[in-house]
């Protein structure tokens, strides 16, 4: 019998036969009849409307399932599911019963659309994987990261891109990407389509603080001159609408989460609940990180005090110890005994060695105890600091360049001067720790970058160079834990950092980054008003 109730080979429709067809034609299911090549043969007005097809022009229609012989037999009459895709961006996933009619090379398919249903299993998934790398991940970067790599898989997005926030609420960095290319210079260029007047919409939801989805997003920005510095970027993948949910913590935004949907899908409820609920899983992360930094911070207190227990307990002896033999010289004299030279002389080389290792001592403490850098002009300062120290305490000859204005350093952020600051210390103590080097040279400079600029800060040694094969083929000293948070502090402001075996012997370690534009000030005015 044939879909429509017609007895095959007769051409006769008893009444009990029409009933059948009534049933078939009615059924919310779609029921088909495919060939071996799995090309419909015919079926019910459900099997078209769920496939795209008109329902005059089925037969010889590709159906969305696997040909049938290539179905394992073991599941053959179980329950299947398979993708399909009527119209570009449409996506639709049918879950499926295969029955073969015995010696027609035909078989009938029984099917239903779980679309729905499907994507509500998966979206619960992942953001129930997402609260888990919440939980367990140290790096901020990493989870991030795999946050916008999840939500993009999990609705088939064409991008996705998740910023945060700086402390001082003027900056945005892309920490986590998926479907475009990471640039450097995203933050920097979307300032300048900001200035010709491009409309920007991850701007007004931080300002409200409320999710904004406009449709056809990719054709006005791809028609609007102002948005010529990012066109490039985002003109592949392909994308059509676009949403943007700010991250709120604490009643304070740290971020924005932008999502950009592939062409043929649309922003529904089911679509926006799911953005708004892996936006606070980002949220949570950024706020789980800056916890984390503010017990660093603790930690870094505590660790003052027992410097400050060590400056009384090794500077203050020494200076005692100094103050008490100037005082014997001062006893002997006041009592008409002027001391022999030889006396002078074995005290006031007592004194200058004292004095020295107090010196020494003084340096190491000044360095670890230095309040975090809040200007670009401190930067310098610091470093010249630190290599003071490391020349005292390791014996190294060492050298500051810095090719760059009072002005231009003065003008960085200070959170970035921290990570910088951070960055090279940790590549200084590395030459320390394992290059065996006499000398140790840094240079800082801010280069131009097309229309902007870039701060570079190398480090650069004469030792024993990168010690082994694998890490020179990787570029890497190290893989430890120290060289994974330089990448982090410095991937956090869209820079990297490199490590370069020198050709004339040693090591040299290059830090690369944007420096970064800054939020508009009516964002920067609202955040504050608000916090």
């Amino acid at each position: 019998m044939d879909l429509d109730g017609r007895q095959a080979g007769t051409g006769k429709s008893p009444a009990s036969a029409i009933s059948a067809g009534e049933v078939v034609a009615h059924d919310p299911d779609g029921l088909a009849v495919i060939d071996a090549d799995a090309c419909f043969l015919d079926a019910n007005p459900a099997a078209a409307l769920l496939c795209g097809l008109a329902a005059g022009a089925v037969a010889g229609s590709r159906s969305p399932f696997p040909r049938p012989r290539e179905v394992p037999t073991t599941r053959v009459g179980g329950d299947l599911t398979v993708e399909w895709e009527p119209a570009p961006g449409v996506r639709r996933e049918f879950s499926y019963l295969l029955q073969e009619i015995p010696g027609r090379q035909r078989w009938v398919v029984s099917f239903r659309d779980v679309t729905v249903s499907r994507q509500h299993q998966r979206r619960l998934a992942a953001i129930a994987k997402v609260a888990s790398s919440v939980a367990s991940k140290r790096s901020l970067i990493g989870t991030l990261e795999a946050l916008a790599q999840e939500v993009a898989r999990t609705d088939s997005l064409a991008g996705v891109q998740i910023l945060t926030m700086n402390s001082a609420g003027d900056r945005l960095h892309v920490m986590g990407t998926a479907g475009f290319g990471r640039s450097a210079d995203f933050f920097a260029n979307l300032m300048e389509c900001r200035a010709r007047g491009a409309r920007l919409l991850m701007l007004e939801a931080l300002d409200t603080r409320e999710p904004v989805v406009m449709p056809n997003r990719y054709e006005a920005v791809m028609a609007d001159p102002a948005w010529e510095p990012l066109r490039e970027n985002l003109r592949h993948p392909r994308w059509d609408w676009f949403a943007s949910v700010p991250l709120v913590a604490r009643g304070e935004q740290v971020g924005i989460l932008n999502a950009f949907f592939a062409p043929g899908q649309t922003v529904g409820e089911t679509e926006l609940e799911f953005l708004v609920a892996m936006a606070e899983q980002a949220a949570m992360a950024v706020d789980h990180a800056s916890l984390l930094e503010r017990e660093r911070d603790l930690a870094r207190r505590e660790e003052r005090q027992k410097l400050a227990r060590d400056l009384h307990d090794s500077v203050v002896q020494q200076v005692f110890s100094m103050m008490m033999q100037a005082k014997s010289l001062g006893v002997l004299v006041g009592r008409g005994l002027p001391p022999a030279p030889e006396t002078v002389a074995h005290v006031a080389d007592e004194l200058s060695s004292t004095a020295e290792d107090a010196l020494g001592d003084l340096r190491g403490m000044v360095v670890e105890l230095r309040p975090a850098a809040t200007g670009g002009q401190s930067l310098a300062s610091a470093l010249g600091s630190l290599l003071d120290t490391t020349a005292a305490r390791a014996g190294l000859r060492t050298e500051l360049d810095v090719d760059a204005t009072a002005a231009e350093l003065a003008g960085l952020d200070g959170d970035l001067v921290e990570d910088v600051y951070r960055i090279v210390a940790e590549a200084v103590h590395n030459t320390v720790k394992h290059a065996e080097a006499d000398n140790l040279r840094v240079r800082l400079s801010m280069p131009a970058h097309g229309r902007r600029r870039r701060l570079v800060a190398e480090v650069t040694d004469d030792g024993r160079g990168l010690r082994s094969a694998e890490d020179r083929g990787a570029g890497v000293a190290s893989s430890g834990y120290g060289m994974t948070a330089m990448r982090e502090r410095a991937a956090r402001w869209g820079g990297a950092v490199r490590v370069r075996e020198v050709p004339a012997g040693g090591t040299r370690v290059r830090l690369t980054l944007p420096v970064p534009a800054a939020v508009p000030a009516t964002t920067t005015a609202r955040r504050t008003a608000t916090t």
